[in-house]
């Protein structure tokens, strides 16, 4: 059987995938220039960061990113090697373990921020209004929705 996806849905799938793309490649080399970790470590600290106590069970924080498990361990152990994140373990649950961000890993998160921000309001608060990112918002998240039911 033969499924097709019409435009407009196919360009703007297309749009979406080329956008986010070059924004990242623009960010990743804006850190690279400003001598700071790739945005994967960011991404990494800003989802303990804003987790509840700024702690996370690692199983969870997999979850949240878009990264495999084992990526995520080798990733992890290259940010606790650079002291910017630990491991604690779970009182309630002798298996599972926590992340948790150190003050060092707060400030790296407060050096890579500006970085970040920049590359994101020249190329996109810039370019979209915030009309546009409330129904881009609503039909990504709608989009997500529909791949957990």
């Amino acid at each position: 059987m033969r499924v097709d996806v019409e435009e407009p849905h196919l360009t703007a799938w297309r749009s979406l995938l080329n956008a986010h793309a070059t924004l990242v490649g623009k960010i990743e080399q804006a850190l690279v220039d400003a001598s700071l970790p790739p945005l994967a470590w960011y991404d990494v600290l800003w989802a303990i960061r804003r987790a509840p106590e700024r702690r996370v069970r690692m199983a969870e924080l997999a979850d949240s990113l878009t990264i495999s498990r084992g990526g995520l361990t080798k990733l992890f152990d290259r940010l606790e090697s650079a002291g910017l994140v630990g491991r604690e373990p779970a009182a309630d649950d002798g298996r599972s373990v926590f992340a948790v961000i150190t003050p060092e890993g707060s400030r790296m998160l407060r050096r890579m921020w500006p970085v970040y921000a920049r590359v994101l309001r020249e190329a996109f608060v810039s370019t979209v209004s915030p009309r546009e990112a409330k129904t881009i918002a609503a039909a990504l998240r709608r989009a997500a929705e529909a791949c957990t039911r």
